[in-house]
């Protein structure tokens, strides 16, 4: 038998509607239709107690189903509770409150499918691998959600749309997310495809721990003062363009954007030749900006390949060249120029330099378009 739908005097009586209030009619129409979607007074009363009405709709959508504690996703699961914290911290998702049921059905047989990928990868690989899954998911999760912030929700508001209006497009963005679903699972697999390459290609040496590869930092000089002559919304866009430049021009060169830090890009390509045309693409692009000017260092060798982020001397080496190359120029070692010759390049001494954290100085080149 369908629960009967509750109406305006049971709202009243949760103290979620006043008939005299100026908006009454506004709520009326948004607890009714969040009544219509599934949601019951009870969980209106607590939403609207911490402010969260609204989203109601579209927080019950995104992870349906009971919830549970961590003792009860213990018992349910077999999992020592211990354990459960430990993999709920790995994913980036802490559990600040031990009797908070926060787990769905869907955690849980999450959970119970771990142990296979442990006796395969090891039980300290694995935790790593899900700090970087969880740290990249979070990151997808703020994107999404700015997405919205911005995009819909901030041009509702300036157009002064209703408690209900912005609801409905809260539910709209939340079911969006299955679409999201079949995007990552597809992308996936393409990514994995690009990356074992990338990996075959790089491996000079049977060594498994290093990749041969050229690593190159492309930062703006000017940024941080530009910035503080700028709207919030002049340096969102300002940033996006600086994102989204970064992206093209390195993934049409066959590299990969390591990282965005700041105003600051790190990528590496197996081809050093083209790791210097990622970078000499970069300070084209970002030099057409009329307040910043484009900056970077490259270096090749061995980098030490963990959590899809590289580290090492030669990182390191690259991340000094930027640091000291001057607005427009761009600064690679003996062994890049080496790797890199050819007649669409020029390499042009810029001196012996003697580099923070390294004993001797050392000779660079600064490259150009041939």
């Amino acid at each position: 038998m369908t629960a009967a739908v509750p109406g305006a005097a049971e709202f009243q009586a949760a103290g979620l509607y006043d008939p005299a209030a100026p908006d009454a009619q506004a709520r009326l129409a948004l607890l009714e239709w969040l009544a219509s979607h599934g949601a019951t007074v009870p969980q209106m009363v607590e939403a609207n107690r911490k402010g969260r009405l609204g989203p109601l709709a579209g927080d019950l959508v995104l992870r349906p189903g009971p919830r549970y504690t961590v003792a009860e996703a213990a018992a349910r699961t077999g999992i020592h509770e211990d354990r459960l914290r430990q993999i709920t911290l790995a994913t980036g998702l802490a559990i600040l409150d031990p009797d908070e049921p926060v787990y769905s059905d869907a955690d849980l047989a999450l959970f119970t499918n771990v142990g296979p990928s442990v006796a395969l990868f090891g039980e300290a690989a694995m935790r790593r691998f899900m700090q970087t899954v969880g740290s990249s998911l979070a990151r997808i999760a703020d994107a999404a959600v700015s997405l919205f912030l911005v995009n819909v929700e901030g041009p509702l508001l300036e157009a002064r749309a209703s408690e209900l209006e912005i609801a409905q497009q809260n539910l709209r963005a939340i079911q969006a997310i299955d679409g999201l679903d079949l995007m990552m699972r597809t992308l996936l697999r393409a990514h994995f495809e690009r990356a074992i390459r990338r990996q075959r290609q790089a491996r000079r040496t049977p060594a498994v721990e290093t990749l041969a590869m050229t690593v190159g930092f492309v930062d703006l000089v000017g940024f941080t003062s530009a910035s503080r002559r700028m709207t919030p919304r002049e340096l969102g866009d300002v940033i996006d363009r600086f994102e989204e430049t970064a992206h093209d021009v390195v993934n049409v060169r066959d590299g990969r954007v390591v990282k965005l830090i700041g105003d600051e890009v790190m990528f590496v390509a197996v081809d050093a030749a083209a790791g210097c045309d990622i970078a000499l693409a970069l300070v084209e692009e970002f030099g057409r900006e009329a307040t910043v000017t484009p900056r970077g260092g490259l270096a090749a060798g061995d980098l030490v390949f963990r959590g899809g982020d590289y580290y090492g001397p030669v990182v390191n080496f690259a991340a000094r060249l930027a640091q000291i190359a001057v607005p427009g120029e761009l600064l690679v070692t003996t062994e890049v120029a080496s790797q890199a010759a050819g007649p669409a390049l020029r390499f042009e001494p810029a001196g012996k330099r003697l580099l923070k954290g390294f004993d001797d100085p050392v000779t660079l080149l600064a490259v150009e378009r041939g």
